[in-house]
């Protein structure tokens, strides 16, 4: 991966990070401060690891407020003297007696990707072209990877503020994260973590596959639209094989930060592509958990709502939503490894709707959402790419 994807990269990232994952200015900062000082990023797919070999994965922990407010450019240079990520590796290096041989990102994000590709540059060790969710989410747990039986203990976890603690061994699949969020609260407001411990085999097993690339080349689909004067909304939807289900713009929302977590209900009011007016409510935890439109549930954590700019195409993040934002909504099936997580009892626990608030809501496959709320063929604005990302 070269300076010229770097553009398009970041434009499939940010959609992908349905609200959250960083925002991609921070990758673009990241990105190319590794290529200035001649870093560069391996890409491998997951079928070329060797079924021996150790693969961790990692990120950043903290409200995306708190990470703005401290600002890019003096963060990234100061990367440079201490790198979170990297103390939190050479921890993990030291738990588990051993070098870790690649790295797979937790999600796709604007900024939790590029973290990991600039950690990777630095170590020299390649990065594989896969993730835990093929999108964002707000919690540690929420991965095929747990569901799958891959442990996320034990988990390193190093502050701002220098604090280092390692989270052992938990029950409760939840347990890390909220430690986690507790911990870095008192440490500055933001951390990094490095977790799931694999082999290659369990890897293969578990890993949702091409995402990094998927997201290249959903970011070149977007900008090519943009190019030829073609709708950038309906692009990505074909690409994705999504729904675009409404265009408007943000009535109201109620949010706040709460344990490292930018919550908030949007609510959006627009139409249809038969011009028939709509209203949606999106519940977003940093990125957006559930919708509903016109009041009937439509899609569920770990299928994707993306938020995108209705001119532009380019990915939204949930800070930035305010009223009369423009919006447009485009709901994607997540990959068939992460439906069958939500089959396992980690899995369904995991993404519990509880844990954005919405104890009442249980995971059912876009699909059927969609017909039970809208008939047959539902009355969205089809895509017809691909079946799932």
């Amino acid at each position: 991966m070269g300076r010229a994807d770097l553009e398009p990269f970041l434009e499939g990232l940010a959609v992908f990070g349905t609200g959250g994952g960083g925002n991609p200015g921070w990758g673009r900062v990241i990105m190319e401060n590794d290529l200035a000082r001649g870093r560069t990023y391996e890409l491998v797919p997951p079928e070329e690891v060797p079924d021996e070999a150790t693969v961790v994965s990692g990120g950043y922990m903290g409200s995306v407020k708190v990470l703005d407010a401290m600002g890019v450019e003096q963060v990234v240079e100061g990367w440079e003297t201490r790198f979170e990520l990297e103390e939190a590796f050479k921890l993990m290096t030291q738990v588990l007696g051993r070098r870790p041989d690649y790295l797979v990102p937790f999600e796709l994000g604007g900024l939790n990707t590029p973290v990991i590709l600039s950690l990777a540059a630095r170590l020299g060790l390649p990065v594989v072209d896969g993730d835990a969710l093929g999108r964002a989410a707000p919690e540690t747990q929420m991965t095929t990877f747990l569901a799958y039986g891959v442990a996320l203990e034990p988990m390193p976890l190093v502050d701002r503020a220098g604090h280092a603690v390692v989270v052992w061994a938990s029950p409760d699949p939840t347990y890390a994260d909220e430690l986690g969020r507790w911990a870095i609260g008192r440490g500055g407001g933001t951390g990094a973590n490095n977790h799931y411990a694999m082999s290659g085999r369990k890897l293969k097993e578990c890993v949702v596959p091409g995402t990094l690339s998927l997201a290249l080349d959903a970011g070149r689909a977007i900008i090519e639209a943009r190019r030829r004067g073609q709708d950038p909304v309906s692009a990505f939807a074909a690409f994705a094989g999504g729904t675009v289900l409404m265009r408007g713009r943000v009535r109201a929302l109620v949010g706040q930060d709460d344990a490292g977590h930018y919550l908030t209900t949007v609510t959006i009011d627009g139409e249809d592509h038969a011009g028939t007016a709509r209203c949606m409510k999106v519940v977003i935890k940093n990125e957006t958990m559930a919708a509903w439109l016109d009041d009937r549930l439509v899609t569920v954590l770990p299928d994707l709502v993306c938020l995108l700019d209705p001119s532009t195409g380019r990915g939204l993040m949930s800070v930035e939503l305010e009223p009369g934002v423009p919006v447009a909504v485009v709901v994607v099936p997540c990959h068939p490894r992460l439906r069958q997580a939500m089959q396992t009892e980690a899995g369904s626990r995991a993404f519990a709707g509880g844990r954005y608030g919405h104890p009442e809501v249980t995971y059912v496959p876009l699909e059927e959402l969609l017909q039970r709320a809208l008939g047959p063929g539902g009355s969205g604005e089809p895509g017809g790419g691909r079946a799932s990302v």
